[in-house]
């Protein structure tokens, strides 16, 4: 077998195969037997018919399972032969390829990348001590309390802290705000709008006027964006905002009481606060855990260059586009927002997708040094894990990975989760107090 490569780009490159009229030869004969032996051929018995009846009944059968059996194993060859570590198959073609002659193919290929793997033991960290403090408790309870409010009606004038239900439109030197920036629908106008009567609750400069202001009343507004505004079209504009007082709510909260803290399932109110500070710890040792992780990352990757597969990375980049575009929508951002922040948002995905492509191979490399391997109670424990969080049986669970093709997926997490806590272990981490808020600005 004959074998050349052709260097197409640092990881890219193309492989050109010849197989020998021989070997050819040799797979047309073998797999006609195969087919002999199972073929039923009406006058003879199966597996006795001659090959010259199995040849012309099976014909086209027979050519493209020879041509995928020899293709495959050729190739395999040939990346053996020339210690080719083919992560992806751009393009394969058949340039000759039937009875009595050899078998010509190219291939594009991605191999991948050949770097020398930095010290990986021994890497430097710092850890924050950090404790959930009764400060932290009160914060997380206000939340409850807020997420838990009734807005009940009220006859008297708008006060700070009440909601006030409007109606308003939107104008700057009296055109529509859409007609200077199309994006810009939610600011130029809506109907039975709540906006909480708090200084920058919306947009500055808007609620404070609204104190005092009472049901069945019209206030006009004047606003100034600012000169950073996200719409770019809008920045510095002076606003006239036309505002009719639908109603206005007055916010209550609830008593904190054993009645309060069973809705969230806890005997009373010590068990709830029990539970908050918990919940509050258990998330600060995970941002503390991921931070050392980032740092430890951030520490191998730095000491090595080396060039990428550009289709990994275009792939990457397409996911982590999906995803962001995703989130925003479900956030309720507008399609046309999204639109506009297109080239901004594909090329933040492409740097990050560079990031993650470059960790990955690293952390493989390590996971191969150390012989570190995804066994299968492994990937049963993460399956199970992932059931109780999206509240399936195992089984429905298996086979939504399935229908995904997200077995791969699962166990490259669970490998670099596994590469992650041996370079945890093996680190040196300084542990140090946290550091002080940062002071709000007067």
């Amino acid at each position: 077998m004959n074998v050349s490569v052709e260097q197409l780009g640092p990881c890219k490159k193309l492989l050109r195969v010849e197989v020998p009229v021989e070997k050819v030869n040799a797979a047309f004969d073998a797999v006609t037997a195969d087919f002999q032996k199972a073929a039923q051929i009406p006058g003879f018995r199966q597996g006795k018919a001659p090959k010259h009846l199995i040849t012309r009944s099976y014909e086209g059968r027979i050519v493209e399972e020879t041509k995928k059996k020899l293709i495959e194993e050729s190739f395999r060859g040939a990346a053996q032969q020339e210690k080719l570590n083919i992560i992806t198959t751009l393009d394969l073609e058949e340039q000759q390829f039937g009875r009595n002659q050899a078998l010509q193919f190219t291939a594009t290929i991605e191999i991948a990348p050949d770097f020398v793997l930095p010290e990986y033991k021994g890497l430097a960290a710092r850890r924050e001590l950090t404790a959930a403090t009764e400060a932290d408790v009160d914060r997380a309870l206000s939340i409850l309390r807020d997420q838990h409010a009734q807005y009940n009606d009220v006859e008297r004038a708008a006060q700070e802290g009440d909601i006030a239900v409007v109606n308003y439109k939107g104008t700057t030197d009296g055109q529509p705000l859409t007609a200077i920036s199309p994006t810009a629908l939610g600011l130029t106008s809506k109907e039975n709008f709540w906006v909480l009567i708090k200084p920058a609750s919306f947009l500055p400069g808007f609620t404070e006027p609204l104190v005092g202001a009472a049901k069945g009343e019209h206030r006009t507004v004047n606003v100034t964006l600012a000169e950073d505004f996200v719409h770019k079209e809008l920045s510095g504009k002076a606003v006239v905002y036309e505002i009719d007082i639908l109603g206005v709510k007055e916010k209550l909260l609830p008593v904190v009481d054993d009645a309060f803290a069973k809705q969230f399932g806890a005997a009373d109110v010590a068990t709830l606060m029990q539970g908050i500070r918990t919940d509050l710890q258990r998330e600060l040792d995970f941002r503390q855990k991921r931070s050392v992780r980032d740092q430890l990352i951030k520490a191998l990757t730095s000491q090595v260059e080396f060039e990428l597969p550009e289709s990994l990375v275009s792939n990457e980049t397409r996911n982590l586009v999906y995803n962001v575009v995703n989130e925003n929508q479900q956030r309720g951002v507008a399609k046309e927002f999204i639109e506009q922040k297109r080239d901004e948002i594909f090329t933040t995905a492409q740097v990050n997708a560079r990031e993650r492509v470059k960790t990955a191979f690293i952390l493989n490399r390590i996971a191969g040094e150390e012989k570190l391997r995804v066994e299968d109670r492994d990937l049963t424990q993460r399956v199970l894990q992932l059931a109780q969080q999206n509240n399936l049986t195992p089984e429905k669970m298996v086979k939504a990975i399935q229908e995904r093709n997200a077995v791969n997926e699962i166990r490259q997490d669970i490998l670099t989760g596994k590469v992650l806590d041996f370079l945890e272990i093996n680190a040196k981490i300084e542990e140090v107090a946290p550091l002080p808020a940062a002071t709000p600005a007067a």
